[in-house]
C-alpha cells in the first residue's frame, strides 16, 4: 500500500478525480476520507468525510467502483482511507490550482501566462508615487506585480519586520497618513485597469529584533525560560562575545590573536584561545552529567530501606539497563539517575553494610563512566563549535569572495550573537547569575538562521537540536526566530497576532510569497495559508525552497498548497543546464501523443515561476551584459510562469541590497529618457516588453510543448508548439556567458534545419552600445547603464532579417523545412520565428484531424474540411467494423507470430527492439499503451515510424491481403496512413497512435456488440477476459476442425487459399500463446472443452460453440474423442477425461442456450463409424448427438482397451512401449470411472518423464491412474444430467447395455447415478477418524478433512496426494459433497495450495513438491529434471477457478456471513488476474507460474483455460 505524502498529484479545478482500489484493496471493507470541502460546506482542514462509492455497471464490482471528487476549489486537500478495522492505511495529497481573474470583466489569467516583476518595497517611496514606478511592468509587458513585505521594517533586511500589522510609515507623507485600506485601493486599480495582479510576501518564522511585541510577548521566541536546553548555547555565545570585546581591545594581541586577522598563524592562535580559554573554562559537559555523589547517597539510603532488585548485571547490561533522566531545567549536575533502573542493574548480595557499599561502590563506577561519555559528548559539540567559529572568521576576514570586515570591532564581532541581550554591558559572570532569573531569561531570544544542508522538516531551535550549541547556524542577527508550538494554545498570541497578518494580507492579495518557506513550521504556515483561503479561495502561492530534493519539495507544496516554486536561472552558470531545466518545466515533448480524457493520475512536477534575475543575485551584471537579453528569451520561451525582479531590465550594474539600499526606482516617461526616468529605451526594455508579449500569447494559444537542443557551446534553440494547430515557435538565442568585449568569440554559428515553413521573424533582438553620456547619474533613484539598449526588430520577413544570411527551402527525410545560415549572430543576438506547417501537410493533416474527431472531439480544434474524400473514409469506422465477424476480429487484433507464420507472414519486428507479440492491432497497443502515458517519444517504435512508412505499410497489406471485410478495415488503414506520410516526421508518432487508439476501442466496441448481455454489462475484468475469446479462437490456414455434417445450416464457408475450394471454415481454439496455437499442437480435447464454457458460451457465441462441439463429436473412436487434433493420421486418443468434459460442456449447451438442447438431435458426421474404421467423408455416416453420447456411456460401462494407432517412437519418442495401451472403464460396484496404468497419464496432469539422465524418461510423472476424482466428478455430472433428460423427453435412452461373459445386461442412468451418490465419500473422504473403518490404507493419511485426489491408484498412497482436483468435481457435482466436510477440505486447500494467481499442483508438505518448473533444466534429480516436475507443485490458473467457484457455491450453504467474506475472498484472489491482464503486453493470463506467482518462462504467457475459468468465477459472482 503506497504512503504518497511525497508524491505531488496536480490538477487544474474542473477535473474529476476518481480513486479506485488497487489489488491489494479489492474484496475488503475500503472506505476514502478527504477534507475537500462537500457540497455547500466550508473547508475545515481537520474535518475529514466519506466518499460514497460509484458503481458504472449497476454491479458491486470492485475492479471498476470508484470514488470522485470534482475539484472546483482551489487548495491542498488531504485524503486517507480505512480498510477494515484499520481506520488510516493510507493516504496523500490533491493540490488544486487556483483560478487567476484580471480586469474589470474577470478575464482568467492561466498560470503559464503569467509574467511577474518583484519590487523591493522600500524602493518604492511614498504610496502616491508607487503607480508611477510599477507602471514600468505594466509598459514592459508583465501582468503581475510581486511586492517584497509593505509592513514596517526592523532595523535591516526588507524581510525582518518589526510589526506584522503596521504598514511601513515611509510610505506615508508628512500631510497624508496611508493605510491599509489605501494600498488595496491601488492594488484594485492595478486589477482592473492595468489587468496586472498583485502578490506579496508574507513571513511566518521570524520577527524583527527590535519588534516592540516581542518585548512585551517574549513567550514568542526561543528563550531560557521556554527553552531551557539553550542554556549551554547561550553560555558559549555570552562568552564569545566577552572574547570578541576583548580582542577588539586588543587584550589577545601577545598571545598572538590582534584585532586585525590577517593570516593563518592568527587563526591558530584564535583556535588555541578558544579551546583553552572559553571552553574549558565554560565546563559545558556539566549541563549533561549527573552528580555522583548525590545520586550514590540517594541510592544507598534506598537499599538501606530494602528496596532491593534483581542480582546484579553484567558491565555491558548495566550500561544498557541504567537510565538517565534529563533536568526539566537544564542545570549543570541538574540530571539524575531513574532509581527503579538502577535498582534493577544494581543489587547487593544481602543487606550486610559491607554488601550495600559494595553495591554503591560499583553503581559510583558506573555513573562515573557515564559522566565520562557524556564529557566526551560536549567535546566533540565543542570541537564542531570550534571549527564553526574559525571558518566563520576567515570567510568574513580573509577570504576572498567573503566581505573582508577587517578588524574585530564591537560592530563587526568575532561571530555573530545568536541570542538577544537587552541589558547593558556587564561582565559575564553578572551575565551568568540572570541566567536564572527567569523576568530577565525570558528576553534572552534566539535569533533565527539556517543550516546548509539541514533537514528542512526539522525545527533547528528545538529540543535535540544542537545547532545553535555547534555554533552551525548561519544566524540573522537582526531577527528573532517565532516559537509557536504545535497547536494556537502554546502560544495564543503569535497564532492570534499572524493569523490576523495573514488576514490583512489575503484581503488586499491576490496572492503571497512564502519567505524562508523551509525555516517556517510546516504546520504553521498550513494554519495559516488555510486562514487565507478562507477570505481568498484562490489565492496563489509561491515559494522559494532550497531542500535540494525534489520529494522534500514535494511535502512542502502538498501541505502547503504551493502553486508555483521559484526557480533561478541565474543560479547556474552553464547554457545546458538552463536547456534541461526549460524541458524539465516545459508541459510535453514536442510532438507529445494525446492523452485520453479518462486517464491514471501520474505524479507531476510543481508549476514552476522560472526567474531570469532574482533579488539574490549576485553583482549580476559580473557575468555580461550581453547575456541578459538571452537569458530572458531563454526563460520567456518556458512554459510555465515566469518573472524578473526590477533592475534586470535596466541593466543595473550591482545587486540592490536589501539592507542597505536607500535609493528609490525611476518613474516611467514613454517619451524623453531623464536620468530619474526610464522607457523602451533603457536597457533591454524593448526586448522584454516583446518576450513577455509572446510568453502570454504562446501560453494563451496552446503552444503546451516544448523542445531544447544545444546547437553549440552557447548557441540555443526552444521550441514550443501548439499540438492543434501545429503552429510552432521557435527562438534561438546565444548566450553570452563570457562578455564579449574581453573575449573572442567566432562568427560561426551551425545552420539550423527548422521543419515547415517560416512565415515570419516574430522578434530580432540584440544588446548594443549607444552614444550617450553615461555620467548622469541621479542621487535619489536607482541607476542603470545608459549606454546599451536593446535593438529590436519585430514582425518582419526573412529577407530583412540582419542575422539571417540564408534561408532555403529542403527536403529532408525528416520533412520538407528551411535551413537557415546565420551572419553576424553574435553573443547577446536572438531571433524567433514562427514556424508553420507547408502547405501540403498542414492540409493533409487538418483533413487527418477530421477523420480522428470520431474517436474524440479533441481533434475538432485545427480539423480541416478535403476537397476529395476516399470512398472508404466517407463512412465511420464503426460500420465497417460491424461487418466482421468475431473470426475476422481475431485477425485483426491477435494472432501471435507462430500463427501469423504459418499464413506466411509473421510479426512486425522493430529493429535493435523486439518483434511485436501480435501481428494484430494489440501487438501495437501493448507498446503504445506503455510509451504514451510517459510520451516516451525516444522508444525504438518511434524512431521506426519516424525513420520510415514500413509499419504503417505492414498493417494495411496484412489486412488487405484477407480480403472481404477484414480487407476493408486495410483500406481504411491505408487511407489514414496516407494522410501520415504526408507530414513531419517528429508527428508521425503522435498520429498514428491516434489512429491505431481509435481503430482498437472501435473494434473493441463492435466485439462486446457481439457477445452476451453478461459481456455488455459487466466489469472491466469481465470484458478483458471475453477478448480471450476473440485472441484464442480462430480459423487456421492449414489446419480447421472437422468437416461437420454438410445437412447442418450456419455453418461458416470460406475459400481455400490451398485447393481453392469453398470449405467450411469453423473457428479453433488455441489452448495457448506462443506455444500451442499452430499445427498439431493447436487443438486439444481436453483444452479446448475446458475453456469452451468460459470463452464461447458465456460470451454468446453459441453457433461457433455447437459447431466445435459437433465437430469433436464426429471424431469419436473408441468411445473417446482425440487428445490432439491433428491430421487423420495424427488424432490421439490417449487422454481418458477429454471426452467428459466434452459430455459436460453439451450439458452446460443444453443449459444455458436458448432451445440448447436442439443440438441433441443435430446430426453428427461420423469419421470412424467404427473403432476399425477408415476416415469417412462428412455426411457419409451421420446420426445424432444423443446417440454419439450414448455410445460413450455404453462403451464405458462396457471397458475400453485398445493400443494407439501408428504407436512408437515415430508417435511419441518417450513413452514406454506399455504407454500406448489405453484403458477405461467403469467400476460396476462403485459406478467410478476409471482408467489408465502406471505407464500413461490420460488425465491433465500430463508430464511424461524425458531425461535419461535423471532415469525418468517414459515415466509418467503423474499417472493418476484408477479413478481420478474430477473424472468421477464429471460422470456423475453427466449421469445426472441424462436421467433428467430422459425423464422430460429429450434422451431417448435410459439405460445402458453392456456385455459380460456372453450374457447382456442392463445399467440404468438411475441406478449408475445413486451407485457413485452412495460411494463417493465413502471412499474419496479422508476423515478425521484415525480408525474409519472404510480407510484401506490408514498409514499413507497425512492430511485429514480432505478428499483423495483419486481411488485405486496403483501406487496407493497417490491417493492421498493433496491436489486442487476435488474442488472441479465440487462444481460440476456439488451433490456427490456434505457441506461441512467439503468447507474444511476447500479451507485446507486455501491454506495450502492457494497462489497469487493459480492453484499450487501439490501440497508443499509433500516430499516430492517442487514449485519451480524448467522444462530445460537436465540433472540428475529423477523429481525435477527435464520439467518433471510440471505438475508436482507449479501453480496453474484453471483449477483456481473452480476452486473460487465451489468456494461461493458452499459458502452461500453456510449462511450469509460466510458468504459475504467469500466474495470479498474472490473479489480479492480476482484482482490479481486483473492487474496482470492489466500490465500483460499479452493480454492474456499464463498457464502456470512458479511457486508463490513467480514468473515462468516456460508457460504460455495466455491460456485458454485460465482465461475462461477466471471469467467462470465472475459469472458466478
Amino acid at each position: 500500500m503506497e504512503k504518497l505524502e511525497r508524491s505531488l498529484f496536480r490538477l487544474e479545478q474542473g477535473f474529476e478525480l476518481q480513486f479506485r482500489l488497487g489489488p491489494t484493496l479489492q474484496g475488503k471493507e475500503v472506505q476514502v476520507y478527504t477534507n475537500y470541502p462537500a457540497k455547500d460546506h466550508k473547508f475545515d482542514r481537520l474535518k475529514f468525510h466519506s466518499l460514497d462509492w460509484v458503481y458504472p455497471n449497476g454491479q458491486e464490482d470492485d475492479c471498476d467502483k470508484y470514488c470522485r471528487l470534482d475539484l472546483i476549489v482551489a487548495g491542498s486537500y488531504q485524503y486517507y482511507f480505512s480498510c477494515g478495522d484499520k481506520e488510516k492505511v493510507s493516504g496523500g495529497y490533491i493540490v488544486v490550482d487556483p483560478v487567476l481573474r484580471v480586469g474589470a470583466n474577470n478575464d482568467i489569467l492561466p498560470l503559464d501566462c503569467i509574467s511577474s516583476q518583484t519590487y523591493l518595497a522600500k524602493c518604492l517611496g511614498p504610496l502616491d508615487k508607487w503607480l508611477d514606478r510599477v507602471r514600468v511592468a505594466k509598459e514592459t509587458g508583465y501582468n503581475m506585480i510581486h511586492f517584497t513585505p509593505l509592513q514596517k521594517l526592523g532595523v535591516s533586511s526588507c524581510y525582518s519586520l518589526a510589526d506584522q500589522l503596521e504598514l511601513n510609515p515611509n510610505f506615508s507623507l508628512e500631510e497624508k497618513h496611508y493605510t491599509w485600506r489605501d494600498v488595496g485601493n491601488l492594488v484594485e486599480t492595478v486589477r482592473k485597469d492595468w489587468n496586472m495582479l498583485c502578490i506579496t510576501d508574507v513571513v511566518y518564522n521570524q520577527t524583527a529584533a527590535d519588534s516592540e511585541w516581542i518585548d512585551l510577548h517574549p513567550e514568542c521566541g526561543y528563550n531560557l525560560v521556554n527553552s531551557p536546553y539553550l542554556k549551554p548555547a547561550w553560555l558559549l555565545d555570552r562568552a564569545l562575545w566577552h572574547l570578541s570585546c576583548e580582542v577588539a581591545d586588543g587584550k589577545y594581541a601577545e598571545q598572538g590573536l590582534p584585532a586585525l586577522i590577517q593570516h593563518e598563524q592568527h587563526i591558530n592562535a584564535l583556535q588555541g584561545i578558544l579551546w583553552q580559554q572559553v571552553f574549558s573554562k565554560l565546563r559545558l559537559w556539566e549541563f549533561l552529567q549527573v552528580s555522583v555523589d548525590e545520586a550514590v547517597e540517594q541510592f544507598r539510603q534506598l537499599l538501606q530501606a530494602g528496596s532491593l532488585g534483581v542480582t546484579s548485571r553484567s558491565s555491558t547490561d548495566c550500561r544498557q539497563q541504567l537510565k538517565m533522566v534529563q533536568d526539566p531545567q537544564h542545570r549543570r549536575f541538574g540530571n539524575t539517575v531513574d532509581m527503579e533502573s538502577a535498582l534493577d542493574t544494581f543489587a547487593p548480595h544481602s543487606r550486610s553494610p559491607s554488601d550495600i557499599q559494595e553495591c554503591c561502590n560499583c553503581f559510583s563506577r558506573r555513573l562515573e563512566e557515564l559522566n565520562s561519555e557524556l564529557y566526551k559528548e560536549m567535546n566533540c559539540h565543542a570541537e564542531q563549535a570550534t571549527n564553526c567559529i574559525v571558518g566563520n572568521v576567515v570567510y568574513e576576514r580573509l577570504a576572498e569572495q567573503g566581505p573582508k570586515l577587517g578588524p574585530v570591532t564591537r560592530k563587526y564581532p568575532l561571530c555573530p550573537r545568536y541570542f538577544t541581550f537587552p541589558f547593558e554591558e556587564m561582565t559575564f559572570e553578572e551575565e551568568m547569575h540572570l541566567m536564572e532569573q527567569k523576568d530577565k531569561a525570558c528576553h534572552f531570544l534566539a535569533h533565527d538562521g539556517s543550516v546548509t544542508g539541514n533537514n528542512p522538516l526539522r525545527n533547528l531551535a528545538e529540543s535535540g537540536s544542537e545547532v545553535y550549541l555547534r555554533r552551525e547556524l548561519v544566524c540573522e542577527s537582526d531577527t528573532i526566530k517565532l516559537r509557536y508550538g504545535e497547536r494556537p494554545e502554546d502560544c495564543p498570541y503569535l497564532w492570534a497576532h499572524m493569523n490576523k497578518y495573514t488576514e490583512i494580507t489575503a484581503k488586499l492579495f491576490c496572492g503571497v510569497r512564502l519567505v524562508n518557506c523551509h525555516s517556517t513550521p510546516v504546520h504553521v504556515a498550513e494554519a495559516m495559508l488555510a486562514a487565507a483561503r478562507a477570505i481568498r479561495p484562490d489565492l496563489y502561492v509561491i515559494a522559494d525552497l532550497c531542500t535540494g530534493s525534489q520529494l522534500t519539495d514535494n511535502v512542502f507544496v502538498n501541505r502547503l498548497g504551493i502553486t508555483s516554486l521559484v526557480r533561478d536561472a541565474r543560479s547556474d552558470t552553464g547554457s545546458q543546464e538552463e536547456g534541461g531545466w526549460l524541458s524539465w518545466f516545459g508541459k510535453e515533448p514536442v510532438g507529445a501523443f494525446f492523452q485520453p480524457s479518462l486517464r491514471p493520475l501520474i505524479p507531476a512536477v510543481t508549476h514552476t515561476m522560472f526567474m531570469d534575475g532574482t533579488l539574490n543575485d549576485h553583482s549580476p551584471i559580473q557575468r555580461s551584459v550581453y547575456d541578459f537579453l538571452p537569458s530572458s528569451a531563454l526563460v520567456s520561451m518556458a512554459c510555465c510562469a515566469t518573472g524578473s525582479t526590477r533592475g534586470y531590465d535596466e541593466l543595473l550594474p550591482n545587486q540592490i541590497s536589501l539592507v542597505k539600499e536607500d535609493h528609490l526606482y525611476c518613474c516611467w516617461n514613454p517619451e524623453v529618457q531623464k536620468c530619474d526616468q526610464v522607457n523602451l529605451k533603457t536597457g533591454i526594455m524593448a526586448g522584454k516588453m516583446a518576450l513577455n508579449k509572446l510568453h502570454q500569447e504562446l501560453a494563451a494559444e496552446g503552444f503546451t510543448q516544448v523542445y531544447v537542443e544545444q546547437l553549440d557551446e552557447d548557441v540555443v534553440t526552444v521550441t514550443r508548439h501548439c499540438p492543434s494547430s501545429h503552429q510552432s515557435v521557435l527562438a534561438v538565442l546565444r548566450r553570452a556567458v563570457k562578455n564579449p568585449e574581453g573575449h573572442h568569440h567566432t562568427d560561426n554559428v551551425p545552420p539550423l534545419f527548422i521543419p515547415g515553413q517560416i512565415e515570419e521573424v516574430v522578434l530580432e533582438a540584440r544588446t548594443i552600445v549607444r552614444d550617450i553620456n553615461s555620467d548622469r547619474r541621479s542621487d535619489i533613484n536607482i541607476n542603470s547603464l545608459p549606454e546599451y539598449t536593446a535593438e529590436i526588430q519585430e514582425h518582419i520577413q526573412l529577407k530583412d532579417s540582419k542575422v539571417v544570411k540564408k534561408a532555403a527551402m529542403v527536403s529532408k527525410h525528416s520533412g520538407v523545412g528551411q535551413e537557415i545560415l546565420f551572419k553576424k549572430f553574435k553573443p547577446g543576438c536572438i531571433i524567433i520565428f514562427r514556424v508553420t506547417l507547408e502547405s501540403r501537410s498542414r492540409e493533409q493533416l487538418g483533413a487527418l484531424r477530421r477523420h480522428l474527431i470520431q474517436f474524440s472531439p479533441q481533434y475538432q480544434t485545427g480539423s480541416l474540411a478535403e476537397h476529395s474524400t476516399p470512398a472508404v473514409l466517407t463512412k465511420p469506422l464503426m460500420t465497417i467494423m460491424s461487418r466482421l465477424t468475431l473470426a475476422d476480429m481475431n485477425m485483426l487484433l491477435y494472432r501471435c507470430d507462430a500463427e501469423e507464420r504459418e499464413d506466411g507472414g509473421g510479426c512486425y519486428d522493430i529493429p535493435s527492439w523486439l518483434s511485436l507479440h501480435y501481428g494484430g492491432l494489440q501487438g501495437l497497443m501493448s507498446v503504445l499503451a506503455e510509451i504514451r502515458p510517459k510520451n516516451e517519444l525516444g522508444h525504438s517504435l518511434c524512431d521506426n515510424l519516424r525513420g520510415g512508412d514500413w509499419m504503417m505499410d505492414f498493417i494495411s497489406n496484412r489486412l488487405l491481403a484477407k480480403g472481404g471485410a477484414v480487407g476493408e478495415v486495410g483500406h481504411w488503414f491505408q487511407a489514414m496512413f496516407s494522410y501520415l506520410k504526408h507530414m513531419p516526421r517528429y508527428l508521425v508518432p503522435c498520429y498514428f497512435d491516434a489512429i491505431i487508439q481509435g481503430a482498437y476501442t472501435t473494434a473493441l466496441e463492435a466485439v462486446f456488440k457481439q457477445m452476451s448481455s453478461f459481456i455488455q454489462n459487466g466489469s472491466s475484468l469481465v470484458k478483458q477476459l471475453a477478448l480471450g475469446s476473440v485472441q484464442m479462437y480462430g480459423v487456421g490456414h492449414c489446419l480447421m476442425l472437422p468437416t461437420i455434417s454438410p445437412h447442418l445450416k450456419d455453418v461458416p464457408h470460406c475459400l481455400s487459399e490451398i485447393t481453392c475450394q469453398d470449405n467450411q471454415c469453423c473457428v479453433s481454439l488455441a489452448a495457448g500463446l506462443p506455444h500451442f496455437c499452430v499445427g498439431v499442437f493447436r487443438s486439444w480435447g481436453r483444452d479446448t472443452f475446458i475453456a469452451l464454457r468460459g470463452l464461447m458460451l458465456l460470451t454468446g457465441r453459441h453457433l461457433e460453440a455447437r459447431n466445435i462441439i459437433l465437430a469433436f463429436a464426429g471424431t469419436l473412436r473408441y468411445g473417446l474423442i482425440p487428445n490432439l487434433l491433428g491430421p487423420d493420421s495424427y488424432l490421439r486418443y490417449n487422454c481418458r477425461d477429454a471426452v467428459w468434459w466434452w459430455m459436460q460442456c453439451i450439458q452446460e449447451f443444453c443449459t444455458l442456450v436458448p432451445d440448447g438442447v436442439s443440438i441433441l438431435k443435430c446430426p453428427v458426421s461420423r469419421m470412424f463409424p467404427t473403432n476399425v474404421s477408415d476416415p469417412q467423408p462428412a455426411g457419409a455416416w451421420d446420426q445424432p448427438l444423443y446417440d454419439v453420447i450414448q455410445e460413450v456411456m455404453q462403451r464405458h460401462m462396457q471397458g475400453i482397451h485398445f493400443r494407439e494407432n501408428n504407436a512408437g517412437p515415430q508417435l511419441d519418442h518417450n513413452m514406454t512401449d506399455e504407454g500406448f495401451n489405453v484403458e477405461a472403464g467403469v467400476d460396476q460396484s462403485t459406478g467410478f470411472v476409471y482408467g489408465g496404468s502406471r505407464f500413461n497419464c490420460g488425465t491433465w496432469m500430463d508430464k511424461m518423464g524425458e531425461s535419461e539422465r535423471a532415469h525418468n524418461k517414459g515415466i509418467p510423472a503423474t499417472p493418476r491412474d484408477g479413478s481420478a476424482v474430477e473424472l468421477v466428478g464429471l460422470c456423475k455430472s453427466t449421469v445426472r444430467w441424462l436421467v433428467k433428460l430422459h425423464n422430460i423427453g429429450h434422451f431417448p435412452h435410459a439405460a445402458v447395455t453392456i456385455r459380460r461373459g456372453g450374457q447382456t445386461y442392463s445399467v440404468s442412468y438411475v441406478e449408475w447415478d445413486h451407485k457413485i451418490q452412495e460411494n463417493f465419500e465413502k471412499n474419496f473422504y479422508i476423515s478425521h477418524d484415525p480408525h474409519d473403518p472404510e480407510e484401506k490404507h490408514p498409514q499413507l493419511v497425512h492430511k485429514r478433512g480432505i478428499y483423495k485426489d483419486s481411488f485405486g491408484a496403483s501406487s496407493p498412497w497417490c491417493d492421498y496426494q493433496l491436489r486442487p482436483n476435488f474442488p472441479i468435481a465440487m462444481v460440476v457435482a456439488p451433490e456427490l459433497f456434505t457441506v461441512e466436510k467439503a468447507w474444511e477440505s476447500l479451507d485446507v486447500a486455501e491454506r495450502k495450495l492457494l497462489g497469487p494467481l493459480g492453484m499450487k499442483t501439490l501440497d508443499p508438505d509433500d516430499m516430492v513438491y517442487c514449485g519451480v518448473y524448467d522444462n530445460n533444466l537436465d540433472n540428475d534429480k529423477f523429481n525435477q529434471a527435464k520439467g518433471f516436475n510440471y505438475h508436482q507443485g507449479p501453480e496453474w490458473l484453471w483449477p483456481m477457478g473452480y476452486f473460487l467457484r465451489a468456494k461461493l457455491y458452499f459458502a452461500k450453504k453456510m449462511g450469509k456471513e460466510t458468504y459475504d467474506k467469500t466474495v470479498n475472498l474472490v473479489k480479492n484472489i480476482l484482482s490479481h488476474h486483473a492487474v496482470h491482464l492489466e500490465r500483460s503486453p499479452w493480454k492474456g493470463l499464463p498457464g502456470l507460474t512458479n511457486e508463490n506467482g513467480q514468473h515462468c518462462p516456460f508457460s504460455c504467457k495466455s491460456q485458454a483455460s485460465s482465461l475462461a475459468a477466471i471469467l467462470e468465477v465472475l459469472y458466478d459472482v
